[in-house]
């Protein structure tokens, strides 16, 4: 920092009495100011039209009661970092008990004026905050808006001391008091107290006290002291790699608006690793939700003043604590702090985007339906890493083992997991989503006239807005997959699951990956480092990385080496195989929506290869993101010229187009959703032999499918053991439960067929879908012989 304050200089209050609030917590600080002051104001420290006041206290009372309107002028003394921090530990232990910061400021003080600087904030006449608070407060006697001045003069050198230092510490000051006396709070405990019949009292007691739980701190200390012992968990492990460009729109709105980030979950380093990219772009700390099983002993009060958020993971009917969530993330996107929580609502098990919930969402869109703040921005973030040390655990969870709970021990050993280099990380922004744009669905009259009737009445439940609600969701999942990049480890893993128990030689996994890589440059998709895949030197750097991992063997006693999946680790492959898949998601439901047009010809071929899309997309809406309607007929159409440039031709023929299908180097439908349709093909014919009269007891279902399709696999009637994925049939089960296929049997209301025709018919369903994979797998093993007279 530069010497002594020279720029900064105090207003000209006119006619008023000018009033300087000077917030300093200690002697040394309060020596600066007036040094300044005497320097700024020669002569006037002392003298008629200037007064010095402490920033909070009984001063600050009785000069706010005089009635004759100051302006009111806040002043602070900025410091610049320790150029000597303490040792971990020692620092530790003294941020905890704030006293590493007073330590440090006097230090930096003897050591000379360099070291800090004074900032003045916004001015602002005493009439002028009477106002606000009248508007703001549900208290109106003098010692609230004592305590009001007191804040709102905090608040303004805030704003100034990031105007200094930059934005990366923006710090919530007294947030408890302000949300449990604001007037909206203490309406919102009158209708919990009307609601309940329960004394108004008890109703905000309870809430202040889980107010108190939650509420995080950003002290700038425990900022940095965290992000210092946590490091350690991810800059061994992996390089990152950020892709920045996305971040110069959200800087211009994080100037108006709060933003949400919304990570993809792969790992428990996930909010480091974005912490330190936002960090060393000058972005401010981010206030980051995190469920209570997280509260670890010993590192949950430095979590909490690091802005960590612990909450429940579930609400249950507590309504009082949904509603002090509500309220705080309601405070926090109207004070322009930003959020960030995994909407997935834990790690991915499977290596593509979970299933979203909705809960808190709903609860920040509720301060855009409320206007309590004008709107907010959701950020897609994409997160991957090329290689993941906890996948293997992962995966042993989907075929059965248990979780390790959290705890001290678990972190040491996940932090010794990381020590060991395993690629690089990469982090993508996608394009960012006004939440209040989003939402414009639901505002329909109805909606409107309530909120405007009772702005506390609880919309939450209203079925237009719960569509909005998975609408923005899914669509902020589709723009992390926009932005996701496809990595060589992808395409090694996709190569190799192509094949059943076999192994290829580099060129023959070469000529697998080659045609892919045409498709990525066509489509211009996101990639890092997969050029590399175009030579056998970078086929074996991807495969050997896989090997070292033990996803990947090799025999090498032969005349060349050929590599295979390791023996039960095929779900960890599919793990890194379904990072990209959803690129080529589309591409696969063209190839088989080309193969059930049959022989229809024009506009009669079109519509139906389109109807038979649509089916398709319905049949994996829940193990795939996808846009809406007319986007996704838009992206079809762009897939289908890929495929055929001269599909609009007067003269178009479906033969000639299914024909260059065949011929096609790049064919993935088998790749890409063989082992899903295998899934859902193993519960479909479960249910179908599952008495309809009887009712279904999921975990005893999944148990059975877990077995039987262990059966089918040894059969061979399944493709490989990635199929028998716990998430997997998990997902089928959603599905068959969309379509009423779960409950009892019922007769139907409209004499249309009975449960257990229509449980045969959705087992017939996706057996049809699993041949016409099995035809692609064909066509492609055959055309790939023909090019280079090997068969993989």
């Amino acid at each position: 920092m530069s010497t002594l304050d020279d720029t900064a200089t105090l207003p000209d209050s006119g006619d008023r009495p000018l009033v300087v609030l000077v917030d300093a917590p200690s002697n040394v600080e309060r020596r600066l100011v007036d040094r300044w002051l005497a320097g700024v104001r020669p002569g006037m420290a002392n003298g008629r039209g200037l007064e010095v006041v402490p920033a909070e206290g009984e001063q600050l009372a009785g000069r706010l009661t005089r009635g004759d309107n100051p302006l009111l002028v806040p002043v602070r003394v900025v410091w610049s970092a320790d150029p000597e921090p303490d040792r971990t530990l020692l620092r530790l232990a003294d941020v905890l008990t704030r006293g590493w910061a007073l330590r440090a400021r006097a230090r930096a003080a003897r050591r000379g004026p360099q070291h800090h600087r004074v900032v003045v904030g916004r001015p602002a006449t005493v009439r002028e905050l009477m106002r606000r608070h009248r508007r703001e407060r549900s208290a109106i006697d003098t010692a609230d808006f004592v305590r009001f001045v007191a804040r709102q003069a905090t608040l303004a050198l805030d704003r100034a001391e990031r105007a200094l230092t930059g934005n990366r510490f923006k710090v919530p000051r007294e947030v408890a008091g302000q949300i449990v006396g604001s007037a909206h709070f203490s309406r919102e405990i009158r209708r919990l107290a009307e609601a309940t019949g329960r004394p108004e009292d008890e109703v905000a007691g309870e809430a202040a006290a889980d107010l108190e739980s939650i509420v995080a701190s950003l002290d700038p200390a425990a900022v940095d002291l965290f992000s210092g012992v946590l490091r350690p968990m991810h800059e061994k492990a992996w390089t990152v790699h950020a892709d920045t460009a996305g971040l110069e729109p959200l800087r211009e709105l994080n100037a108006e608006h709060a933003l949400v980030f919304l990570p993809s979950h792969r790992s428990y380093t996930d909010p480091f690793v974005l912490a330190d990219v936002l960090r060393s772009n000058d972005f401010p700390r981010n206030h980051v939700l995190g469920g209570d099983n997280l509260r670890i002993l010993g590192l949950e009060q430095l979590a909490r003043r690091s802005g960590i958020i612990f909450i429940r993971r579930s609400f249950g009917g507590d309504q009082v604590y949904k509603t002090v969530v509500r309220e705080y993330f309601s405070w926090l996107c109207a004070k322009r702090f930003n959020l960030e929580w995994y909407m997935e609502g834990g790690r991915t098990r499977t290596g593509k985007l979970r299933p979203p919930k909705y809960g808190l969402l709903s609860d920040v869109a509720s301060a855009v339906e409320r206007r309590r703040t004008e709107d907010v921005y959701l950020v897609p973030v994409s997160i991957i890493h090329d290689q993941l040390q906890e996948v293997h655990q992962m995966a042993a969870e989907q075929t059965g083992a248990q979780k390790t709970p959290e705890g001290l021990r678990w972190l040491a050993g996940y932090a010794r997991a990381q020590r060991r280099p395993v690629g690089g990380v990469h982090v993508s922004f996608g394009e960012p989503l006004s939440l209040r744009a989003a939402l414009s669905g639901a505002n329909d009259p109805a909606l409107d006239a309530r909120a405007e009737s009772d702005p506390a009445a609880a919309v939450e439940d209203d079925p237009v807005r719960r569509l909005a609600l998975q609408k923005t969701a899914f669509e902020v999942f589709v723009r992390i997959n926009r932005v996701t990049p496809v990595t060589p480890i992808a395409l090694a893993a996709l190569a190799l699951l192509g094949v059943r128990d076999r192994a290829l030689t580099l060129s023959q996994v070469r000529r697998v990956v080659e045609p892919v890589l045409d498709y990525v440059d066509a489509r211009g998709l996101p990639h890092t480092g997969i050029a590399s895949l175009r030579t056998n030197g970078g086929v074996a750097e991807a495969l050997l990385s896989l090997r070292r991992e033990k996803v990947v063997s090799a025999y090498t006693e032969g005349s060349e080496p050929v590599f295979s999946v390791e023996s039960g680790h095929h779900i960890v492959a599919a793990f890194y195989r379904n990072s990209a898949i959803h690129h080529f998601v589309n591409r696969a439901i063209i190839e088989l929506a080309i193969l059930d047009v049959g022989d229809l010809t024009g506009r009669d071929a079109l519509a139906k290869g389109f109807q038979a899309a649509l089916e398709l997309r319905d049949l994996l809406k829940y193990e795939f993101f996808f846009p809406d309607k007319e986007t996704f007929r838009a992206e079809l159409i762009d897939e289908l010229s890929l495929i055929d440039p001269d599909w609009r031709s007067d003269d178009n023929d479906i033969a000639r187009t299914r024909k260059l299908l065949r011929q096609s180097r790049f064919l993935c439908a088998h790749r890409v959703l063989r082992s899903f349709v295998d899934a859902q093909w193993v519960v479909a014919e479960r249910l179908a032999e599952h008495d309809p009269d009887t009712p279904v007891d999921q975990d005893r279902l999944l148990e059975r499918c877990a077995a039987v399709g262990q059966q089918l696999l040894l059969q061979g009637k399944l493709h490989g053991p990635e199929s028998l994925s716990r998430e997997l049939f998990a997902s089928a089960l959603r599905l068959a439960s969309n379509r009423g296929l779960l409950a009892p049997n019922t007769a139907p209301a409209d004499g249309g067929p009975d449960l257990a025709t229509r449980r045969r018919a959705f087992a017939v369903e996706i057996r049809g879908v699993v041949e016409r994979v099995v035809a692609i797998d064909e066509t492609d093993a055959t055309n790939r012989q023909e090019s280079a007279g090997v068969r993989p």
